[in-house]
């Protein structure tokens, strides 16, 4: 008997509304995921529609890529989202204004969901930052760096003294700089980072936990064969070409009330201090004052980074549709950086240099008589 269909409404801080229409309790499900639990209802408008159908039909279509990206003359389709297959349909030329999305049912998640939310955030006067944030002993603490560079581990070291969530991957920020804004989607934590975080045992699977030993037991496996001269025989070889893929599946993602309880808090809170992680090869943590403009230009690239897969879309779609600008998209990084430059100006700022995987007590330790 099939289940009825749903609507949800994700109201985040106010700034972007998101309207899920005839989803199944899956798709409210993974879409949660990303966006944190909804709201009963928006008392305005949705920014972004999302509309589920149970299949997407689209006759002669022309395929892009490795049928990554697909068009016809009604509309421009995304086919593959992180190696998997789907089927959404998006308008590039209203992303940043009222848009619709049209998503087949039973998708692991909506792809490109965050970034349209951060470029609707961005049309309305906030910069979409790459970044995590709390709040600790009343004081807002922000931290941004490049991808893994330790923004999630000081969030989770901090955690664990009483630091309330603000927001982790994605903060916004007003350009004036007196507020940042989380979302509450899910946190991935790699294995490493379980040995710090006892408490949560239960939140993590015991088949998800005998899968990352079985990951360390082949890996154990491959660098013994390879010590004692094994190294070239062909199933020595194959597992260590495997490796690199089966390391990428040490990570499990938790929802943030499972670290830092519920309820969670506004999310939102003042930028009082600003960190700058980036690892080094050294053993021993360095922090020194740097001018927030230095910080400022480098998370301006640190985002452009992390915005790359809605730009390949967005450059298909151009290839696909060459009249159909989207002019938020094309003025994007130039006022993100502008922005950025203006919304960390006079705040107190630091660079924390720091090994790869620091011990969270060691990290606590080093930063908190800068916050």
């Amino acid at each position: 008997m099939p289940t009825a269909a749903l609507s949800a409404d994700y109201d985040l801080h106010g700034v972007v509304g998101v309207r899920l229409l005839d989803a199944e309790p899956g798709d409210v499900k993974a879409v949660s995921r990303q966006l944190g639990s909804p709201v009963q209802a928006l008392d305005r408008a949705p920014d972004i529609l999302i509309r589920f159908v149970s299949d997407i039909e689209i006759p002669e279509m022309r395929l892009l890529g490795l049928d990554q990206w697909g068009f016809t003359p009604e509309g421009f389709f995304v086919l593959r989202s992180k190696k998997a297959a789907t089927k959404v349909k998006i308008d590039f030329a209203r992303l940043g204004g009222k848009c619709e999305i049209v998503c087949r049912t039973g998708l692991p998640s909506v792809p490109l969901l965050m970034a349209i939310v951060n470029l609707t955030a961005f049309a309305k006067g906030y910069v979409p930052l790459h970044a995590s944030a709390f709040t600790y002993r009343e004081r807002g603490i922000l931290v941004a760096g490049w991808a893994k560079g330790g923004k999630t581990e000081a969030l989770l070291s901090f955690g664990r003294h009483g630091a309330r969530y603000v927001g982790d991957e994605w903060i916004l920020i007003g350009a004036d700089g007196d507020e940042m804004l989380g979302i509450p989607e899910n946190i991935r934590l790699w294995d490493w980072h379980l040995d710090y975080l006892p408490d949560l045992n239960g939140a993590v699977s015991r088949e998800r936990r005998w899968l990352f030993r079985g990951i360390h037991w082949a890996g154990s496996i491959e660098r013994k064969a390879s010590s004692v001269g094994l190294g070239n025989l062909l199933p020595v070889r194959y597992l260590r070409r495997a490796m690199p893929a089966l390391r990428r599946q040490l990570n499990v993602t938790v929802a943030p009330q499972a670290i830092f309880g519920e309820p969670l808090g506004p999310c939102r809170a003042r930028p009082e201090r600003v960190f700058l992680m980036v690892s080094h090869d050294d053993p021993r943590i360095d922090i020194q004052p740097i001018e927030p403009v230095r910080v400022a230009e480098r998370m301006a690239f640190s985002v452009q980074y992390e915005q790359l897969p809605i730009w390949e879309a967005y450059l298909a779609y151009r290839f696909a549709f060459p009249q159909a600008a989207n002019p938020i998209l094309d003025r994007l990084h130039d006022g993100q950086r502008s922005r950025l430059s203006s919304a960390l100006q006079g705040k107190k700022a630091f660079v924390v240099r720091h090994p790869y995987r620091c011990p969270f007590p060691d990290l606590y330790q080093a930063m908190k008589p800068f916050c």
